[in-house]
């Protein structure tokens, strides 16, 4: 195995997570430079392998059975096929878990206790372990036992109900985020929390167990919305991209196309008004403050749509960036990685693959003056790795063989 760099160059972790959340939170720990061993199920892997189309193609155009999905969120893993149903399975997991520093899974609440891999059994062995639980709803409560996906947390968690058009206009109703947003972010929850706990280890020199779950992280990131109906009693409702505290910020359309304004104060507006030709607009009693705005929102919206109809698009973006108000292009999917700002920043970047010669990884944007992260080892090819892990555990060549034939690796 190549060197490993980066601020977690000294972390081993065991990765039992699939589909997105888990992983999401493991490829950032090899994105910093933590060995990451992936957990597969043998012959067929994480769920997202089969996730497509599209697959990525080899080097002579044909398709793999490397899907987008997997390929992007699980970059710098080592693959291990190990069927932890079976006893030799969980005997070599077991003894795997003894040696690591973090265990991150995503099975049911209590799923892996029956086969003595829950947090108690597995810290137990390895009291420094730091084991972190990612499940729909949590370990306890009422709905501990219910399984969950993104698309389902995004409507019970009150995403939807803030997300899409008014149900009065075109288009109207609840929308989920165009990503799976709460399998990121509850990657992110997750990653921020085993960092957090390796952290106090240095102190304590034992381990922790995290109990993660989707509904919480969903909760937890309604951010203003929430505290917006916590101290008005008033439920926030769809409001399409009009932003629901601050104005003016809408989408709002140029003569050949439309674009995102974001002004987030007074004076920004003010120099948007001096842009269109009428600087009075700022001095109005309804329009001067941004709580003004706010309530005037229908009658500013009208105002500054008639204003921008005339405009060529780029012509009014170049003058509000040279005036200081924010504003933004809606860029597809291949505009944002032309951006010379992100061809800059080098965030799209070819890593070698052994099917396909090299594939596009979007990479972290994390970037560090002392310890700078490597992005050289791409998703793994299913069990790629798993006779170098287990030779390593002192597994023989003859024993594998064996394992093979069972089915176990």
């Amino acid at each position: 195995m190549a060197e490993r760099h980066g601020p977690l160059a000294n972390i081993r972790v065991l990765d039992l997570g699939r589909i997105m959340a888990a992983p999401w939170a493991t490829q950032m720990l090899a994105d910093l430079g933590a060995e990451v061993i992936k957990i597969e199920r043998p012959g067929a892997g994480d769920d997202t392998r089969a996730w497509g189309p599209p697959f990525l193609r080899d080097s002579d155009g044909h398709p793999t059975k490397e899907s987008g999905y997997f390929l992007s969120v699980n970059r710098g893993k080592r693959s291990v096929t190990l069927d932890i149903t079976k006893p030799e399975g969980q005997a070599i997991l077991r003894e795997m878990a003894g040696t690591v520093d973090v265990v991150i899974e995503n099975f049911k609440a209590g799923g892996l206790a029956k086969y003595g891999l829950d947090a108690a059994s597995l810290r137990a062995i390895n009291p420094r372990l730091i084991y972190c639980s990612v499940t729909g709803f949590g370990q306890d409560g009422p709905r501990a036992d219910q399984a969950a996906y993104d698309f389902a947390i995004q409507a019970m968690g009150g995403l939807m109900s803030v997300t899409g058009e008014r149900d009065d206009l075109p288009g109207g109703g609840p929308q989920k985020v165009g990503v799976p947003i709460i399998d990121l972010m509850t990657g992110m929850y997750a990653g921020v929390a085993i960092l957090a706990a390796l952290n106090r280890r240095h102190e304590t020199g034992r381990g922790d167990t995290i109990d993660l779950a989707m509904l919480d992280v969903a909760s937890a990131f309604l951010a203003n919305q929430a505290m917006n109906y916590l101290v008005s009693g008033r439920i926030p409702q769809r409001g399409g991209n009009r932003h629901p505290n601050i104005q003016p910020q809408d989408v709002f359309g140029a003569a050949d196309g439309r674009f995102v304004l974001a002004v987030g104060n007074d004076g920004q507006f003010a120099k948007l008004c001096a842009v269109l030709g009428q600087p009075e607009w700022s001095q109005r009693p309804e329009f001067s403050t941004n709580a003004g705005r706010v309530k005037a929102n229908s009658e500013l919206t009208a105002l500054l749509s008639q204003a921008f109809a005339p405009w060529s698009r780029a012509d009014l973006l170049a003058r509000l960036e040279q005036a200081g108000v924010p504003a933004a292009p809606i860029n597809t999917i291949d505009q944002v990685f032309a951006d010379p700002q992100l061809v800059h920043r080098a965030m799209l970047r070819e890593v070698p693959h052994p099917l396909s010669g090299t594939v596009p990884q979007v990479v972290s944007p994390m970037n560090f003056a002392e310890a700078p992260l490597d992005f050289d080892k791409a998703p793994p090819l299913l069990g790629a790795d798993t006779a170098e892990i287990l030779s390593s555990f002192g597994i023989s060549e003859k024993s594998r063989h064996e394992l093979a034939e069972k089915g176990i690796i």
